[in-house]
């Protein structure tokens, strides 16, 4: 029978797993994201954006470790929006918050309410309300950047979800300047991060978090087989089922897009428009 522990046990292993138990796994790839993207600079005022979810909570305490050791001079918050959680929902986020330490600014708006009703693609109106509210109020404590807690799994997610039903190639970069609000910019450090290590360090910590947050993400999460799937949980399922004959199936569709060769590429788009390959095909004379 495993032992209760208090809170400031708790939050005494959570911590200590991060330098020690954890450290590979989640800090020095926390680093290293940092590092390789050049995430966090000297100056910089970063929002860490909790959605009371295990990815967001973990880098709420990588960024409380970072603060305490780095030589690079930079401010972080820690904000929450409540977008119409249900009592115990919130109620668990401070909760989860107090017992880690974590100095939480919460604030409230009524985006689950505006999207209750929308039919053609809830989540992404709602995702996008959500990253306008975070980004208006980060801005409003003067910080340049929000941080949020995608991880290395949603990138390679994104990467095959954009194939398989959007027809595009593309992925979910590591970091975005903002479109509408000037001088603020998108950070993800958990880029590296495996999900499977999260969930190891949240199961030694004994902590629970929110699964989902609203009706449609919790049906989804808790269908039972037979049911409609979210296209992420598919995608998800998929890789699973790849990487029993293929170990290194996740590692590769995130190397892919970063072993794009122009050269073989029928058509691609970017901020000047459409471009084919046959617009220099002559002049370059590809061959086989």
């Amino acid at each position: 029978m495993q032992d209760v522990l208090s809170p400031q046990e708790v939050r005494e292993r959570a911590e200590r797993s991060l330098r020690k138990k954890f450290r590979d796994e989640t800090y020095a790839k926390f680093i290293k994201a940092l590092k390789e993207y050049r995430l966090v600079n000297a100056g910089d005022r970063v929002a860490v954006c909790l959605s009371g979810g295990k990815d967001s909570m973990l880098l709420a305490k990588l960024f409380q470790e970072l603060k305490l050791y780095s030589k690079v001079p930079f401010d972080v918050r820690y904000i929450c929006m409540d977008p119409g959680y249900a009592p115990a929902n919130r109620r668990l986020i401070e909760e989860n918050a107090a017992t880690l330490g974590v100095p939480l600014e919460i604030f409230e708006s009524d985006i689950f309410a505006s999207v209750e009703h929308v039919e053609s693609s809830p989540c992404y109106l709602c995702a996008r309300m959500r990253r306008g509210h975070l980004y208006h109020y980060a801005q409003q404590l003067g910080c340049n950047k929000i941080a949020l807690g995608h991880h290395f799994d949603d990138v390679i997610e994104t990467i095959l979800m954009g194939m398989l039903y959007g027809a595009q190639v593309q992925t979910m970069m590591p970091k975005l300047h903002s479109t509408n609000f000037p001088g603020m910019e998108l950070i993800r450090p958990l880029y590296l991060v495996r999900e499977a290590d999260i969930i190891r360090w949240r199961d030694y910590c004994g902590l629970q978090f929110l699964r989902c947050a609203c009706r449609f993400t919790e049906q989804s999460a808790n269908a039972a087989p037979g049911d409609e799937l979210s296209k992420r949980q598919e995608t998800k399922k998929l890789i699973a089922a790849l990487k029993k004959t293929n170990p290194d199936v996740e590692n590769h569709i995130f190397r892919s897009v970063e072993n794009v060769n122009l050269n073989t590429i029928i058509a691609y788009k970017d901020k000047d428009g459409a471009h084919s390959f046959l617009d220099t095909y002559d002049d370059a004379k590809i061959g086989d």
